[in-house]
């Protein structure tokens, strides 16, 4: 098969969808890897790097697009991709088709085929492709919201873990999943006492045997979140139901229980957020302020670490490439369900039934596509 890997032209989107290690392995079986110029550069990767594990290196975008029958990115694509993307192409990728109703129909329209990392899901309901991603930005989130804490960033001014004689700052995460999960170590290795909340009775049990003392568990029920936010210095969104739209957790008028200087870290902002006021934004202008309360909103947060990120992205995704380069995304959907539930719109048809709830769009079964019934003579 022949495998284009663009440059990632999303906003300060530095990681690159295939290392130089993972294009070895691709050239192994037997695949021609085109890799635009400069791709690999955000994440430390060098042109020279992917010329000698077998890559073919290409001026520009138009090209890769052009002449690859499966694209990998990091990122969805963006509005002036939408006409290098030619009909049952396929883009193996983020795609979080359920935030974005204009991304949706522009695939719909190009007859992609979109087989989203976010929506690959294991028998366990694990989603291997997403766990990286999410263990960096839950610990980012972390790292970010303490740095948001700072007086001079419009923060409490409070140091997440304290000194000897000082109370430590209050972290409050909502959702105990993998993001959850790694924001609750980080924030419990720095010191902060740590509430993290969850629907589900089983993953609280198992995270009060598995996190030191300095973490609470607590069920995830309205009335908790409101007691819990106005004492709450640092508060991280954690939320994530694949392929749909997260719910809000902390709406508008919860904003008025928080505290001045209070941050809000909304990892599920690319799912649309469950922190009802948070919005997407960038890493140049990664934060504003709604009613005293700090808002870090980043939706492509990884990527202000892009070698460990890609890293990660090329070491979870590379098993799955090799699958659909080895056999054709169909014969390869076909053997692995885990690759069969990543389908999400297929030349023209929705297949994914939270991105057809999310738009109101027909749904289209995914197994009469990849079944489809023998003509009758």
């Amino acid at each position: 098969m022949v495998i284009g890997v663009p440059k990632e032209i999303k906003n300060n989107e530095n990681r690159v969808a295939l290392t130089p290690a993972g294009v070895s392995e691709m050239r192994k079986h037997g695949h021609t890897v085109y890799v635009q110029v400069n791709a690999g550069e955000g994440s430390g990767f060098e042109d020279e790097e992917y010329i000698a594990a077998g890559a073919t290196m290409l001026p520009t975008i138009e090209e890769v697009y052009g002449i690859a029958e499966m694209i990998m990115k990091v990122k969805e694509p963006i509005a002036s991709e939408y006409a290098l993307i030619k009909p049952n192409q396929l883009l193996f990728t983020y795609f979080h088709f359920a935030s974005s109703e204009e991304l949706t129909h522009a695939m719909i329209e190009r007859k992609a085929v979109c087989l989203a990392y976010e929506t690959v899901e294991k028998a366990d309901r694990s989603l291997p492709l997403l766990v990286p991603m999410s263990e960096v930005a839950g610990r980012m989130a972390v790292q970010e919201g303490a740095k948001y804490l700072e007086k001079p960033l419009k923060g409490r001014g409070i140091l997440l873990g304290g000194v000897p004689g000082v109370k430590p700052a209050r972290v409050l995460i909502l959702g105990g999943g993998i993001v959850g999960t790694q924001a609750a170590k980080m924030a419990a290795g720095l010191g902060a006492h740590v509430t993290i909340m969850d629907v589900s009775l089983p993953r609280l049990r198992y995270l009060s045997d598995i996190m030191p003392e300095n973490v609470d568990t607590m069920m995830s029920n309205e009335y908790n979140i409101r007691a819990e936010i106005k004492q709450s210095d640092l508060i991280v969104g954690a939320v994530l139901i694949p392929g749909a739209k997260a719910p809000h957790l902390i709406t508008r008028d919860m904003l008025k229980l928080m505290r001045k200087g209070t941050v809000v870290v909304d990892v599920a902002v690319d799912q649309g957020g469950c922190i009802e006021t948070c919005s997407p934004t960038t890493h140049e202008n990664p934060t504003f302020i709604i009613d005293d309360v700090v808002h870090y909103c980043v939706a492509n947060m990884p990527g202000a670490v892009p070698y460990t990120s890609t890293v990660a992205l090329t070491n979870a995704t590379l098993p799955y490439a090799l699958q659909l380069a080895n056999k054709g995304w169909e014969e390869a959907c076909r053997n692995n369900v885990e690759l069969k539930v990543g389908l999400n719109v297929v030349e023209g048809k929705v297949v994914y039934k939270g991105v057809a709830d999310a738009w109101n769009l027909p749904l289209v079964e995914v197994d009469e596509l990849l079944w489809p019934e023998e003509e009758t003579v």
